[in-house]
C-alpha cells in the first residue's frame, strides 16, 4: 500500500499550525462572550441597569471610588487572562480528555479566590449575590461552550479535517498496541498515515490501514514523502539515545511534532509527572489512591448528589411503581445481591423489570446462548423481560431506586457496574482491581456503548476508571450518561 500526500499545498505543519490558531480564536471569542454575560449579567440581576458604586473604606491615603460597572471589566480581564495563563485553550488539552475542563475550573476559581483577598484587604464590602451569580454562571457557560466546540472539532474529525497526520516509529509489536490504543479514540484526533519498523518490512502491513512504510536507515525520507506533520515514538531497542536526539533535531528543523508514547496502558494525564534527572526526562507514575480527602470528597459527592437526584425523581419513581404493579404480577422492586468494594455482598434495588422468578431461568438461557463461560450475563432477546420492564430499561428508569443504595453507601453514583457472585468468580486476576472502589450506578463503559459492548472493552474501560478516578471525570460521565438515558440508541437493553 502506497502513502498519499494530504491535499494540502502547504507543508503539513503550516496547515496544522492554520487551524489550531483558527480554533484557538474560536475558543476565545466564546470565552469571552461567556465570561461578559455571566459578569455584566450578574450585575444586572443583582442591582439592575443603575450605576452603583463598590462599597471601599474612606481613608487620607485611599480616596477613590469605583463602579460595578468598572469592577466587572476588571473581573472580565482577570478572568480572559487567567484562562490564557492556565492555558484553557493549548491544542495539546483541547478535544479530548478533562483536563481542559479542569483548568478551566482551576483558572476561574483562583480568580475569584484573588478578587475575595483583595476584597478583604481592602475591607470592600462586594456584593455576595453579585459573585455567587457570576460565578457558577460564567464556569456553566465555559463548560457548555467548550463543550459544544468540542462535539463541533470531532464532527470535523469524523469528516477528515483538523487531523494530526502522524507515522508511528518503533517496535512492531510496540507500534500495534500504540496503533490500536489510538484508534479506540476516536476523540484524538490522530490519523495514522503509516509506520517505520526497524527492517522496513513493507509486505506486511503494521495493522489494517496502516502500512509500513521504511525501516530505521530510511525514515527521514519516508517522513519527507508521507506528508505528516507527527511523528510517534513507541519504544526501539536498537534506536541509540544518540539517534533519537538527531531525530528530534531533524524534526524540530521540519517544524514537526515529536510524541512518545511510553509503554504505560490506560494512565492517565494527572497520575503522570515528568521528572527531569540528569538529563533525562524520567517519568513518575503514582499509583491510585482511594482514601482520605479523595475518599470523603467521593463520598460527600454522592450523599448530596443522590439526595437532589431523589427529589428530582421521586415523581418518576411513583409512576414506575405503580406502572410496573399494574403491568404484571410480583412485586413493584426487586432486589439482587452483588458484590462491592473489596468482594463484600449487598443488596441492588431495582424496579422489576422481569417476570417474577425470573433469576431461575438464567443458568439455562445462559447454557443455551453459550455465553455462561463468560464474566457479562446478559441474554440477547431476553424472553423474561416484561413489555413494561423492556422501556423501563431502555431509559434506565428501573436503575433510579439504586439512589438509596448511594445515600446508604453501598454503592457510587459513578463505578465499575456491580455484578453477580458468579460473574465475580470467572475474573482473571486484573479484573478484581474493579472492587477496589465502590460499585456505581452509571459508568466509563456505560457511556461508551452500554449494552452493546464485549466483556474485554467494558473490563478495560472499567479498569481505566478505577486507575484514574477524579471528581470532574465523575461529573463529565453523569452528563454523558443524562445524554445516553435521553437518547438511549441501540445499545440501550
Amino acid at each position: 500500500m502506497a502513502l498519499t500526500k494530504p491535499r494540502e499545498t502547504s507543508p503539513p505543519s503550516t496547515v496544522v499550525a492554520r487551524w489550531q490558531r483558527g480554533f484557538a480564536i474560536r475558543l476565545f471569542m466564546t470565552d469571552l462572550l461567556a465570561v461578559v454575560v455571566a459578569v455584566f449579567g450578574s450585575q444586572v440581576l443583582r442591582f439592575g441597569t443603575r450605576v452603583v458604586e463598590l462599597d471601599i473604606p474612606r481613608t487620607k491615603a485611599v480616596e477613590f471610588e469605583i463602579t460595578y460597572t468598572a469592577l466587572s471589566v476588571v473581573v472580565i480581564v482577570a478572568w480572559m487572562l487567567a484562562l490564557e495563563f492556565f492555558a484553557t485553550r493549548d491544542h495539546k488539552v483541547i478535544g479530548s480528555g478533562s483536563v481542559e475542563y479542569r483548568r478551566i475550573a482551576d483558572a476561574t476559581l483562583r480568580v475569584f479566590g484573588l478578587f475575595a483577598i483583595v476584597a478583604f484587604l481592602t475591607q470592600s464590602l462586594v456584593g455576595r449575590g453579585y459573585l455567587l451569580i457570576a460565578l457558577p454562571a460564567g464556569l456553566v457557560l465555559l463548560l457548555v461552550s467548550r463543550w459544544a466546540w468540542r462535539q463541533w472539532l470531532n464532527g470535523k474529525r469524523a469528516e477528515g479535517e483538523y487531523l494530526y497526520r502522524a507515522l508511528l516509529m518503533g517496535d512492531r509489536m510496540k507500534s500495534q498496541h500504540v496503533a490500536q490504543q489510538i484508534k479506540r479514540d476516536g476523540a484524538s484526533g490522530i490519523h495514522i498515515v503509516g509506520a517505520i519498523t526497524e527492517h522496513g518490512t513493507t509486505s506486511q502491513d503494521l495493522s489494517p490501514g496502516i502500512p509500513v512504510v521504511a525501516g530505521y536507515a530510511d525514515a527521514l525520507d519516508a517522513i519527507d514523502r508521507a506528508g505528516v506533520d507527527t511523528v510517534i515514538l513507541t519504544g526501539a531497542d536498537t534506536i541509540e539515545p544518540r539517534d533519537m536526539r538527531q531525530l528530534g533535531w531533524d524534526l524540530e528543523s521540519r517544524s514537526m511534532s515529536l510524541i512518545v508514547a511510553p509503554a504505560l496502558t490506560d494512565v492517565a494525564g494527572p497520575r503522570i509527572h515528568a521528572r527531569p534527572v540528569a538529563g533525562l526526562p524520567l517519568i513518575h507514575v503514582e499509583y491510585p489512591a482511594f482514601e482520605g480527602r479523595k475518599q470523603v470528597s467521593k463520598r460527600i459527592f454522592d450523599i448530596f448528589g443522590s439526595l437532589a437526584l431523589i427529589a428530582l425523581s421521586s415523581p418518576i419513581m411513583v409512576a414506575v411503581a405503580i406502572v410496573v404493579k399494574l403491568s404484571s404480577p410480583g412485586p413493584v422492586f426487586y432486589s439482587q445481591e452483588r458484590i462491592g468494594l473489596g468482594g463484600v455482598p449487598f443488596p441492588m434495588l431495582k424496579f422489576r423489570s422481569m417476570v417474577h422468578g425470573a433469576d431461575d431461568q438464567l443458568k439455562s438461557l445462559l447454557d443455551e446462548q453459550g455465553t455462561s463461560d463468560r464474566p457479562l450475563f446478559k441474554i440477547n432477546n431476553d424472553p423474561r423481560i416484561t413489555p413494561v420492564g423492556r422501556f423501563i430499561r431502555r431509559y434506565s428508569l428501573d436503575e433510579l431506586p439504586q439512589f438509596f443504595n448511594v445515600l446508604r453507601g453501598d454503592m457510587s453514583l459513578v463505578g465499575p457496574r456491580p455484578q453477580r457472585e458468579a460473574e465475580v468468580a470467572l475474573y482473571d486476576p486484573s479484573a478484581h482491581r474493579r472492587l477496589m472502589m465502590k460499585p456505581g450506578i452509571s459508568g466509563l463503559w456505560q457511556v461508551s456503548g452500554r449494552s452493546s459492548l464485549e466483556w474485554d472493552d467494558a473490563i478495560r474501560l472499567d479498569l481505566y476508571y478505577v486507575e484514574n478516578w477524579s471528581t470532574v471525570g465523575d461529573i463529565v460521565i453523569l452528563w454523558r450518561t443524562i445524554r445516553a438515558v435521553v437518547a438511549p440508541g441501540t445499545g440501550a437493553h
